[in-house]
């Protein structure tokens, strides 16, 4: 996998800046398919196992999520042009299908359309994944610039999250969740449109990059359609 000429690196001509390209979009696309798989597996684990540490310390908790992924962030980067580098990743994954079966543990047990809640929430994520995807593709504008803007945006909604911690604000959470969707949704965009103009070569890096968006759409759309449209027991 760290075979830098079955990307077609040391070759020549633009065609090769094309193949490269899109066999890079195209390993992207089946490492995120692949990083699905522990990522269910780590769900219904945490699930079938009650999963929910520091439930009594949502703070703590936070702390504790962020130290682990950015240890597994940092891992990822220093190996990012060998094998180690996907199973980590993967290893990763089947990490947030844990911290996923939270949510989607409460939501089982919370309401009686539990089950449609969550299909609905995977069929609108993957929605919207295949036309921001299909938009970073095709169009011929430059997304790039939105980075830095949804940067910011991410760094808010985290300050806000922690603020409603202790604040406990029904409508700061609805507002949050939407923002999450969109600023998420947005980065497919710039992120897979990196990789279609030549910015992002690595394919581990990528799909780390397009899984945390796709994650977050998820979670949020979740969380959203519990709140709106579920159904208590």
């Amino acid at each position: 996998m760290g075979d830098l000429n079955s990307f077609g690196f040391g070759q020549t001509g633009s065609i090769t800046s094309a193949q490269t390209r899109n066999r890079v979009l195209r390993n992207t696309y089946a490492l995120l398919a692949l990083s699905m798989v522990p990522t269910v597996i780590g769900s219904w684990l945490g699930v079938a196992m009650g999963f929910n540490p520091f439930a009594g310390s949502p703070f703590m908790g936070f702390i504790v999520f962020m130290a682990v992924a950015f240890g597994f962030f940092w891992a990822i980067e220093k190996n990012k042009d060998s094998g180690i580098g996907v199973l980590l990743l993967l290893g990763f994954t089947f990490f947030m299908g844990l911290m996923l079966s939270r949510l989607l543990g409460f939501t089982l047990n919370s309401y009686s359309n539990g089950s449609a809640l969550i299909m609905l929430s995977f069929g609108g994520t993957a929605t919207i994944f295949a036309v921001m995807a299909t938009i970073a593709t095709v169009s011929k504008s430059d997304f790039s610039g939105l980075g830095k803007w949804l940067m910011v945006g991410v760094l808010l909604l985290i300050v806000a999250s922690l603020a409603n911690i202790w604040l406990q604000l029904p409508a700061l959470m609805l507002t949050l969740m939407v923002g999450a969707i969109a600023i998420f949704s947005a980065f497919i965009l710039v992120d897979v449109q990196r990789v279609v103009n030549g910015g992002e070569t690595n394919y581990i890096m990528a799909t780390l990059a397009i899984y945390l968006d796709v994650y977050n759409i998820f979670t949020n759309l979740l969380a959203l359609l519990g709140i709106v449209g579920g159904n208590r027991d």
